[in-house]
């Protein structure tokens, strides 16, 4: 689909305060657009107002800090670290906190050179936890 469906009853201004107020009520970009999906029949933001949810919150001064992406890998890392505390031997969770760290340095390394995360961020699992808090 390359076009604005002819359904689609919403007009730009609308689905943008519709996005702000669901922003305020603790929901992430990703979960906005599923509400947005599912409830309101909006398909695709971008094909509508010709923007990502995130660059409408940016506009409106609602950036956050970290990207999304990031955060959930983040949020997993620290999951699976307080795991290990209580289940030192379960080695099969020690290889998917290996890979999800790994994942996390390698999307870092991404938003560092794309200018999104600051030039000296480096994952740390002490940093993390308290990030996460």
């Amino acid at each position: 689909m390359t076009n604005n469906p002819d359904w689609v009853e919403y007009s730009t201004e609308e689905i943008e305060e519709l996005i702000l107020k669901l922003y305020k009520e603790g929901n992430s970009a990703s979960m906005i657009g599923i509400i947005l999906r599912d409830q309101y029949g909006i398909p695709n933001i971008k094909l509508v107002t010709g923007k990502k949810i995130t660059k409408i919150l940016e506009e409106h001064g609602q950036k956050e800090e970290y990207p999304e992406d990031i955060m959930n890998l983040i949020k997993k890392a620290v999951n699976i670290r307080e795991h290990l505390i209580e289940n030192p031997k379960d080695l099969h969770t020690k290889r998917g906190l290996q890979i999800t760290e790994s994942q996390i340095r390698r999307l870092g390394k991404y938003y560092v050179k794309e200018g999104v995360l600051p030039e000296e961020w480096r994952y740390e699992p002490a940093k993390a936890a308290l990030l996460i808090k």
